[in-house]
């Protein structure tokens, strides 16, 4: 590579590569779009890290909107940590197209921003979603790769295991630093959301059941409750009293099952060593009810997590903006709600319906 003409070719034939896989992934092409149109007039972007494949690398961005001073609360909306989960990724760049129109005009939302932050890291896995796979390119699970074990006995496999990347749910081998993917966001929620006063996250995944469902740590005990838990049930009961004909199932996760090595209780761990308040929330788009009123989806691995058919893609895409929009106004209007005085009612009231 020391001759001129053969590095330009090199740098060449690299650019030409790497945009011949950004058009096999719509979903990126989309977002650097956005940038692109955006041309910082409200949008900060940076890119956390490029991720490999084969010869090429691909970005892993993450966008701001809104304040940026650390003293200010933050929500995070984060998409496309598992590959085939795509419908996140297009959930979450649907809300930000729509917050960027709402800017030309809303003066509503220009005031809300200049007392709130917006992150959006709609693509996390950018290499597992162009191969159509959940794992990233090394067959590791991004959601079973954190440093922190289950206190209790795990589903076999699914709840993350160190056998072979070959198998789904792959952890890594034991002793070896985060995935690229994986640390890249862990860094960026340590660097630049946990030291908020208020931050909440929402990660948006689907493929389990046929409710759509909001999760909440711990993923590793189903008998430990978080810290927070008074301020999550609160928060639940918000938003049920708020929109009391929406359709979500609010719960910790262990109700449902235990992992390994999940992000969201490592990070939330990490929080706890400030007086900040951090809410991890997944959001579980329950992929069965398209694939009941559309069996034939089936034939496609991407049909068990994503609707096929227009027009419920369509519907999903604005069906969850409502949530979206409350934890936004939930995260801006934070002391207002955060301490209650009934806090030990609400303590119990979490633990009786949660832990029972």
């Amino acid at each position: 590579m020391d001759h001129p003409a053969v590095a330009q070719q090199y740098l060449t034939h690299n650019v030409q590569s790497t945009s011949t896989l950004k058009q096999l992934l719509p979903e990126l092409q989309q977002i650097e779009a956005i940038i692109q149109q955006d041309k910082q007039t409200h949008l900060r972007s940076k890119v956390l890290c490029h991720v490999s494949r084969e010869d090429d690398e691909l970005p892993i961005y993450a966008l701001t909107l809104g304040n940026s001073a650390q003293d200010i609360p933050c929500v995070t909306y984060v998409a496309g940590i598992h590959g085939l989960e795509r419908i996140g990724t297009q959930v979450v760049i649907a809300f930000l197209e729509g917050l960027l129109e709402r800017l030309k005009w809303d003066r509503v939302l220009a005031e809300i921003l200049q007392r709130v932050r917006i992150n959006m890291l709609p693509l996390v896995n950018p290499v597992g979603m162009l191969n159509y796979t959940r794992a990233n390119g090394r067959g590791v699970d991004l959601m079973r790769n954190a440093p922190v074990d289950s206190h209790e006995k795990t589903i076999w496999l699914a709840g993350g295991h160190r056998i072979s990347s070959r198998l789904p749910w792959y952890r890594g081998k034991a002793g070896e630093v985060m995935q690229p993917e994986a640390k890249a966001l862990c860094d960026f929620i340590t660097q630049d959301v946990l030291p908020a006063p208020f931050s909440l996250v929402l990660d948006c995944h689907s493929g389990f059941g046929f409710r759509n469902q909001i999760w909440f740590p711990y993923a590793r005990s189903r008998l430990e409750p978080i810290k927070h838990l008074k301020e999550v049930y609160y928060l639940r009961k918000l938003f049920m009293q708020t929109y009391p004909h929406q359709d979500y199932l609010f719960e910790p996760q262990s109700q449902y099952y235990l992992t390994h090595g999940d992000l969201w209780d490592f990070l939330y761990s990490q929080s706890l060593e400030s007086s900040n308040v951090f809410l991890p929330l997944t959001l579980e788009m329950g992929s069965w009810r398209w694939i009941r009123k559309n069996p034939l989806q089936m034939r496609q691995l991407l049909g068990l997590y994503h609707p096929i058919k227009l027009h419920r893609l369509n519907r999903v895409l604005r069906s969850h903006l409502i949530l979206m929009e409350f934890l936004l106004h939930a995260t801006l209007s934070y002391e207002n709600w955060l301490n209650k005085s009934d806090a030990q009612e609400l303590e119990q009231q979490a633990l009786a319906m949660w832990y029972s």
